[in-house]
């Protein structure tokens, strides 16, 4: 007897989709395999949490003890990984362009004996500006290890004068800094990075799957079949669907979570049962919108492009590498429209503001409102699927 006949629609939709994911291991790479695989990324990707060992090379022209103790502390300093020392700044130049290595130290020649004169002793550092990440971490790290060494000369005539050791000190830096940073005090990458990047992969892979279980329906010509398993009811149908992939996906999210803030002890001020609510939500939510963008146009091999590209954008409009307040009007207006975006600031708010619902209501309403929006269009999508118009686009 047809499963149709015996179950009720909803559980024979379920039951049909379920058959049709045990059946293809696509099925299993996409929604198990390929999240998991972005999980351990992003939860390793950082290391101990900062850069570490980038490329640079040294051009020493002056070898003398003073320059050879420059490039011994050069050496020392962790984000540095002195690969190659070069006969000129050309030669160091090239490696730059070909990314050999990411920047380089240069020490011009008579360097020691210009700093002892007391004449003008220049050290130059150049490094790779076109990732801003690393240039960044490069250009500090040259300031902060460096800043010693442009102080020597003067401490040394300072002494041989008989000025006091601490006297110089308090002459040269009469105001001493003291840094306090708050929320993640190590300078720790993937406190506030490994978290969020990991729902923005996540959320593409959401998109892709729901416009491909919908989509595939269509391109095979089994859309009628579907339909008719729900007995026309296209809640049923996409409700029936989509709920094994809604399972897999928060089950996951919640994971993410366990391993972001259980393993990775990343500070977290709030309720783990309010965070895996706002999980759940925010994997519908982005269900909803894969299933919206799928409802405007049901060809497979189209919106998966237009899916992808959205996904893509989550990355800039989610608030993770630029504030979305500073954004652009339009851009920033635009950025409503992803769910990883609101799903960022919620989950930003607790980490570091241990902020409640009060804070976070208006996020949370928003992401609401995507399945409703998807809900809407479910009617046109009914009729495209009777009207078999998109079965023939390849």
């Amino acid at each position: 007897m047809d499963s149709s006949q015996t179950y009720s629609p909803f559980r024979s939709v379920l039951l049909r989709e379920w058959r049709r994911m045990t059946s293809r291991r696509l099925y299993f790479g996409v929604c198990i395999i390929l999240p998991l695989f972005t999980l351990f990324f992003m939860a390793t990707i950082f290391g101990n949490g900062q850069m570490e060992n980038i490329p640079i090379g040294i051009v020493d022209q002056d070898n003398t003890a003073t320059s050879r103790a420059i490039v011994r502390n050069i050496s020392a300093v962790p984000t540095f990984k002195v690969t190659k020392h070069y006969v000129n700044e050309a030669a160091a130049r090239e490696a730059v362009q070909k990314k050999e290595i990411y920047g380089y130290l240069s020490i011009p020649p008579r360097f020691e004996q210009d700093a002892i004169t007391g004449k003008n002793a220049t050290l130059s550092y150049y490094y790779h500006y076109a990732l801003l990440s690393v240039g960044g971490e490069l250009m500090a790290a040259f300031e902060t290890s460096l800043a010693p060494v442009s102080l020597s000369p003067i401490v040394m005539e300072a002494v041989s004068l008989g000025v006091e050791q601490q006297q110089i000190t308090t002459f040269l830096l009469p105001v001493q800094a003291s840094n306090h940073p708050i929320y993640n005090p190590s300078l720790d990458y993937s406190v506030y990075l490994s978290q969020p990047f990991f729902f923005v992969l996540f959320q593409v892979l959401i998109l892709l799957t729901t416009v491909y279980a919908a989509g595939i329906e269509i391109k095979f010509r089994t859309a009628t079949d579907w339909l008719a398993t729900a007995k026309g009811n296209m809640v049923i149908a996409i409700l029936g669907k989509l709920l094994p992939y809604t399972i897999i996906y928060v089950l996951i999210g919640w994971f993410a979570n366990y391993v972001m803030f259980g393993i990775l002890h990343i500070p977290f001020q709030g309720s783990w049962w309010f965070m895996n609510m706002i999980t759940a939500l925010f994997v519908i939510a982005t269900q909803a919108l894969g299933l919206f963008l799928f409802s405007l146009f049901p060809a497979v091999s189209l919106v998966i492009s237009v899916v992808s590209m959205v996904g893509s954008l989550g990355a800039t409009l989610s608030g993770v590498t630029f504030p979305v307040p500073n954004m652009y009007p339009l851009v920033r207006d635009a950025s409503y429209l992803f769910p990883v975006r609101h799903f960022t600031e919620i989950m930003q708010t607790i980490l570091y503001g241990g902020g409640g619902f009060v804070h976070l209501w208006q996020s949370a309403v928003i992401l609401c409102i995507f399945p409703l929006l998807a809900l809407s269009l479910l009617p046109h999508l009914k009729r495209a699927i009777e009207s078999h118009k998109y079965e023939n686009i390849k």
